[in-house]
């Protein structure tokens, strides 16, 4: 089996994936930062959010696993100590697979061009400076005319980052939906929004439009980009979805508890 370890940076990340490689020595697993068929990340989320983005061309052929060395996480939740049991596992091929749905965003620019991205957490999409002033439409139909600081799309496993700090509904990543959360709207007598997250299905569809200005700053996971000239940005429940090793149980709601909740 081809295998690659990628690290947060920090010393301990680093000694860490060190250490794993030498365990991996020890059998018959290729190191291959090319072409991997399973990808471990060591640091926290964020550091498998840059994992999966480096591989995302490979999603029908890579699982992905994490290990935390800072505080636990909803996609890494092996702790170091446990690093050569993790090993023997994935040596051993003792690991089910679950499969988490994707955002799709598609931004479609002046000129017939366009730009797809994926995103394992979310989407946003804010103003480049003035005021940020969007028409939605839900499958092809006026929605609303949106008005605020801006717009996050989320995927269901992405429900408990951006989205749970701007009041959405937490969703168990076995559901195949997206759910769009609004960033300080304006309400009042003039201006109305719905005002509340929206969960959709995968057969919906949800396209921005611009009303002014063209020019965006959208972020997919950790990486923002500014997009000018911008026609309409749509978002999809992706038909590809990302696959992550379970060597054991631990239940969403469990990881929600342990994080949220727990002391």
């Amino acid at each position: 089996m081809k295998y690659v370890v990628t690290s947060r940076g920090d010393e301990k990340s680093d000694l860490l994936r060190l250490k794993m490689i030498g365990y991996f020595d020890d059998f018959d697993m290729e190191y291959d930062e090319a072409e991997p068929e399973i990808v471990i990340s060591i640091g926290g989320d964020g550091t498998l959010l840059a994992a999966f983005h480096e591989y995302q061309h490979r999603l029908d052929k890579v699982t992905f696993v994490g290990i935390h060395t800072g505080h636990l996480g909803f996609y890494a939740d092996w702790r170091p100590s446990e690093a050569e049991k993790l090993v023997f596992a994935i040596v051993e091929g003792k690991y089910d697979t679950a499969a988490y749905p994707l955002l799709k965003t598609t931004i479609k620019y002046g000129g017939s061009k366009e730009k797809v991205y994926l995103a394992l957490n979310e989407s946003t999409v804010k103003s480049s400076g003035g005021p940020f002033v969007v028409d939605v439409e839900i499958n092809g139909s006026h929605f609303e005319r949106f008005r605020g600081d801006g717009l996050c799309m989320s995927t269901p496993s992405g429900t408990t980052a951006y989205n749970k700090a701007l009041g959405g509904a937490l969703m168990h990543p076995s559901i195949e939906a997206m759910q769009l959360t609004e960033m300080a709207s304006i309400n009042n007598r003039v201006y109305r929004t719905i005002g509340s997250p929206l969960i959709l299905p995968k057969h919906h569809s949800v396209t921005l439009k611009p009303v002014n200005d063209k020019d965006f700053q959208v972020s997919m996971d950790h990486l923002s980009i500014l997009h000018r000239d911008v026609h309409e940005i749509r978002y999809d429940v992706a038909q590809q979805k990302v696959m992550f090793a379970r060597f054991r149980s631990f239940p969403f709601w469990k990881r929600v508890h342990d994080s949220f909740i727990e002391e």
